[in-house]
C-alpha cells in the first residue's frame, strides 16, 4: 500500500512534513501508523483525526510521532489505569510525600528515602547487554531526579532454562544463556562503574520467558527533607535547561516498541529502539544535577525517558497547569541530519531536563562546565496549556497539552477481562508413591531456580561506597549462603538503616494469579523481617501480556486485586511503580509477573541477623503458619515433573501477627539466625541455612501437622513460615514473647555436627553431609554458565 500520497513537504522545511490523515481510508489510516511506528489503533487514529479537523489543519510527522509516543502502554498506562486505581492506589497515601518519576517517604525526621522500579524487557531481549545497561541506567536518573543521592540498585530478573535446546528456541529468540550472560554484564558494566551498589534482586528461570525475558530495575536513594525536587514546573518563565549526552538516532520508538508483541523480525526491525548507554557522562551528570539542585538553583526537574523530549518537555508544564515552548536546532546532536521528529523523541541516554528561573540560567550552566556536562538552553514555560515546538524559526507543532499528555483510558468495554475458575478445594496427601527423599532434596538444590546464584551475585559490587550492612551472601568467608534481605546505612551519623528485597513465584502466578500476587507480599514482608526490619512499603513493576487478550487482563485484575489486599491489611503503600505490557512473543505469554520490591526501615543496624546457622547447640524453631499440603508449583514438584494440588493461600491476618512476633523477638536480641520458608519448603530452607554457618542440623518434623505425608511436610511451600535458631538460654523468653504476640511456633531441633539430619516419626528423611549438599546447591549455575 503506498501512503507516500499523504505526505508533502512542511513549506520551508525540507525535514518536516505535513500528513493529510484526512482523506485516508481506515486501513491507509493504519498503515501510515505502521510506517511510522506508531502503533497507535484505529480508534486512536480517528480521536487525532478528529482533534485536527476540529484545529482546520494537517498534522505534521513530528506531532503524530509526539501523539505515538504519549499514548503509548508506556507512557499512558492506558489499560492499566482502572485496575490500578480500583485496587493499588489509596493504601495508606498519606505517607507518601510524593509519587513522580521515583516515590517519596518518610525515613528518619530529617531524611527522605526515595524508590523507583522500572522495566526494561523488550530492549534486553533484543541486545541484552545494551538494553539491561540502559535500564540501569534509567532508573538512577528517576531518583536523581528527585533530588536523591543513589544509595543501592535491585535487578528482579527472568529468563528461560538455561539448559533449553537450541530446537527449543523460536525463530528470532535468543538463547537464555546468551540472554543472561548479556544481562547481567550490562547491569555489572554499568552499576560499577557509576558507583553504586546492586545490593538486592531476584533470577528465576521458566520455560515463559523463553520467549520474552523480564529485566527489572529498581533504585534506592536518600535526601534530606528541604531537597526534594519536584517533575513538574512552578511558573511561566522558566527555562528548560537540557544537561547531559547528546542526541542521536538511538532509542528511536523505544516506548511504541514497548507496546506491542515481540515478533521474529523484531531482532532486525526494532533494534535502533535500544539506547546505548554511557556511565561515563552518567557519573559526571549525576554530581552537576545534585550540585545544582543543592544550591537550590532547580524550579523542577525531569529525567529523559520513554518518549524523549517529547514527553519530558510536555509532562513538566502539565503537571503544573502550563505549557511549553521548545527550539530544537538548539538540541545537541551526535549525528548530522536527524530529521526534527527523531530529535522529539530519541530516547538517547544520560541526558536531564532541568527548569531554571531566567537569573539563575548561568550559575546552571557554570555547574555544568565545571562537571564537564553538556548544558544548553532549548525553551521556556508558558501560561497557555500548549506545547508548541520551533525549528528553524517556524512552527511545526503545537497542541493542547491535555490531548497530548492526557492520553485515553480504557475501560472494561474497550479492555474486557476474564477471569479463569481455579480450584481451590485442599486435597489429601500426593496420590503417586513418595520418592527417596535424599535424591529428591538434592535434585531440588541443583534446580537453577534455588542453587547459589553466586554467578551473578559475584559480578556485581555490592560494596561500593562501604555502606553495606548485610550483604547479599551471607555466612562464612567463601561459604555464603542466600540472604533474605540485604541492610544499606545510608547516613554516616546514624545506626538506622534500610532493607531491600525482591520476590514472586511465577509458577504460583501461572496457576492462581490472586493468591500467587498474594504470596509474593507474604515473602517480600518475610524476607524484610527476617533481617530485623519493620515493611515500610512496596514497589510493583507489573509485567504481563497482551492486555487486548481478555485473559491477559483478567490475570492482571486478578493480580492486582491479591496486591491490593494485603497491602491494604499490612498499610503498606505502593511507593512506586511500572506497568509492562506485551510481554508476548511468537511461543506465548510470560507467565503473569507482578515484580514486587520491599523497603523496609532498621531502627539499629547492629540488632540485624542473617540467614546461617550460628552456633553449635542452639534451638531451631518453626514460627508462623501450620504447614499444609500446599504443592502446586512448588520446586518438589517441578521436580518430579507433577502437578496438582492448590497454590499457598495467604492469611493476611496471621501474617501481621507473625511479622510482629518475629520482628520483636529479633529486637529483644534472641535470634541468632533467622531464615524465611519458601522455594523447596523446609527442607531448603534448613540446607541453606546449614551452608552458610559450615553447621548442621537435627531436626524432628513429625509434630509439624501429623495429618501430612513426610515429602508434604518437608517441601510444602506454605506461606508466611521462618525458621529460627535462638540462642541457648533465650528459649523460655523466645516463646513466652511469641505466645504473647499470638505468633504460632514448634521447637523442631538444635544445630550441632556436619550433617543435615531430618526425621519423621523415628523415621530419616533427610540424612546428608553439609560439604555435600553444599557442592550441589553452589556449582549449578557455574556448571551451566562455565
Amino acid at each position: 500500500m503506498d501512503i507516500n500520497v499523504f505526505f508533502s513537504k512542511k513549506e520551508g522545511l525540507d525535514s518536516v512534513y505535513e500528513i493529510d490523515i484526512f482523506s485516508a481510508s481506515d486501513d491507509e489510516l493504519k498503515e501510515i501508523s505502521n510506517q511510522l511506528g506508531l502503533a497507535l489503533s484505529l480508534d486512536e487514529l480517528n480521536k487525532i483525526k478528529n482533534y485536527f479537523q476540529n484545529k482546520k489543519r494537517i498534522p505534521t510527522d513530528i506531532e503524530l510521532q509526539a501523539l505515538g509516543q504519549a499514548w503509548s502502554e508506556h507512557c499512558c498506562y492506558k489499560s492499566s489505569k482502572i485496575p490500578l486505581k480500583k485496587f493499588v492506589f489509596g493504601i495508606s497515601e498519606d505517607r507518601i510525600v510524593a509519587r513522580e518519576d521515583a516515590g517519596i517517604i518518610d525515613f528518619d525526621d530529617e531524611y527522605y528515602y526515595c524508590a523507583a522500579l522500572e522495566s526494561h524487557n523488550h530492549p534486553s531481549a533484543i541486545e541484552p547487554y545494551g538494553g539491561a545497561a540502559t535500564g540501569v541506567g534509567g532508573i538512577v536518573r528517576d531518583v536523581v531526579c528527585m533530588g536523591a543521592q543513589p544509595v543501592a540498585y535491585i535487578d528482579p530478573l527472568f529468563f528461560g532454562p538455561l539448559d533449553c535446546s537450541y530446537k527449543q528456541i523460536p525463530k528470532g529468540v535468543k538463547h537464555p544463556r546468551f540472554l543472561f550472560k548479556g544481562v547481567v554484564d550490562g547491569i555489572r558494566d554499568y552499576g560499577n562503574r557509576i558507583g553504586i551498589p546492586t545490593l538486592a534482586g531476584q533470577v528465576y528461570f521458566h520455560e515463559g520467558y523463553t520467549g520474552n525475558c523480564l529485566v527489572n530495575v529498581g533504585c534506592i536513594g536518600i535526601l534530606k527533607k528541604e531537597e526534594l525536587i519536584h517533575s513538574r514546573a512552578k511558573a511561566p518563565g522558566n527555562i528548560y535547561i537540557y544537561a547531559g549526552g547528546k542526541t542521536g538516532r538511538d532509542g528511536i520508538h523505544g516506548v511504541t516498541f514497548a507496546s506491542a508483541e515481540l515478533t521474529d523480525e523484531s531482532e532486525e526491525s526494532s533494534r535502533s529502539a535500544v539506547q546505548v548507554g554511557d556511565p561515563i557522562t552518567k557519573e559526571p551528570l549525576i554530581h552537576a544535577t545534585l550540585e545544582c539542585n543543592k544550591k537550590g538553583l532547580l524550579e523542577g526537574l525531569k529525567d529523559f525517558g520513554g518518549g524523549g523530549l517529547s514527553c519530558v518537555s510536555g509532562e513538566l508544564a502539565y503537571a503544573a497547569g502550563l505549557g511549553a515552548e521548545i527550539h530544537i536546532d538548539n538540541i545537541p546532536l551526535k549525528d548530522e541530519g536527524l530529521a526534527p521528529w527523531e530529535i522529539w523523541i530519541s530516547e538517547s541516554q544520560e541526558r536531564m531536563m532541568f527548569l531554571v528561573k531566567p537569573e539563575n540560567v548561568k550559575k546552571v550552566l557554570h555547574i555544568c562546565k565545571q562537571w564537564d556536562v553538556i548544558a544548553v538552553e532549548v525553551g521556556k514555560v508558558i501560561k497557555d496549556k500548549i506545547i508548541r515546538v520551533f525549528y528553524k524559526n517556524k512552527k511545526i507543532l503545537e497542541m493542547d497539552l491535555e490531548f497530548l499528555t492526557g492520553g485515553p483510558v480504557y475501560d472494561n468495554c474497550t479492555r474486557p477481562f476474564i477471569i479463569k475458575e481455579i480450584d481451590r478445594k485442599k486435597t489429601n496427601d500426593p496420590n503417586f508413591s513418595m520418592p527417596d527423599l535424599n535424591d529428591a532434596l538434592i535434585k531440588i538444590l541443583s534446580s537453577h531456580n534455588v542453587a547459589s546464584k553466586e554467578w551473578v551475585i559475584h559480578q556485581y559490587d555490592h560494596e561500593v561506597r562501604g555502606n553495606t550492612v548485610i550483604k547479599p551472601l551471607q555466612g562464612k568467608i567463601n561459604r555464603e549462603t542466600h540472604g533474605d534481605a540485604t541492610v544499606v546505612k545510608p547516613l554516616e551519623h546514624s545506626f538506622r538503616g534500610l532493607a531491600v528485597t525482591a520476590d514472586v513465584n511465577p509458577r504460583f502466578m501461572e496457576r492462581d494469579p490472586y493468591f500467587g500476587s498474594c504470596a509474593a507480599v507474604d515473602e517480600v514482608c518475610r524476607n524484610l523481617v527476617s533481617v530485623g526490619s519493620w515493611p515500610d512499603s512496596l514497589l510493583d513493576c507489573l509485567n504481563f501480556g497482551n492486555p487486548e487478550k481478555p485473559e491477559r487482563m483478567g490475570e492482571f485484575y486478578e493480580a492486582c486485586r491479591g496486591l491490593g489486599d494485603m497491602a491494604r491489611t499490612l498499610n503498606l503503600p505502593f511507593v512506586s511503580g511500572n506497568v509492562s505490557l506485551y510481554n508476548e512473543s511468537i511461543k506465548s505469554a510470560v507467565p503473569p509477573t507482578p515484580g514486587l520490591v520491599g523497603v523496609g526501615i532498621v531502627k539499629d543496624i547492629r540488632k540485624c541477623v542473617t540467614t546461617d546457622i550460628k552456633k553449635q547447640g542452639n534451638s531451631l524453631y518453626l514460627v508462623g503458619n501450620q504447614t499444609e499440603y500446599e504443592l502446586n508449583g512448588s520446586e518438589y514438584y517441578k521436580a518430579l515433573d507433577v502437578d496438582g494440588g492448590v497454590v499457598p493461600k495467604s492469611n493476611v491476618d496471621l501474617l501481621a501477627k507473625c511479622m510482629k512476633g518475629v520482628y520483636t523477638v529479633i529486637d529483644e536480641g534472641y535470634v541468632a539466625s533467622c531464615h524465611d520458608v519458601s522455594e523447596g519448603g523446609i527442607g531448603v530452607c534448613l540446607s541453606e541455612m546449614t551452608i552458610g554457618g559450615e553447621i548442621g542440623a537435627n531436626v524432628d518434623i513429625s509434630k509439624v501437622n501429623d495429618k501430612l505425608r513426610s515429602d508434604v511436610k518437608l517441601f510444602s511451600e506454605t506461606t508466611t513460615r521462618w525458621i529460627i535458631e535462638v540462642k541457648n538460654g533465650f528459649e523460655k523468653d523466645f516463646e513466652k514473647t511469641l505466645k504473647r504476640l499470638e505468633t504460632p511456633h514448634l521447637k523442631i531441633g538444635k544445630t550441632g555436627g556436619n550433617k543435615l539430619h531430618i526425621s519423621n516419626n523415628n523415621s530419616v528423611l533427610i540424612d546428608q553431609p553439609i560439604k555435600d549438599i553444599d557442592a550441589v546447591w553452589r556449582n549449578a549455575i557455574f556448571k551451566t554458565m562455565g
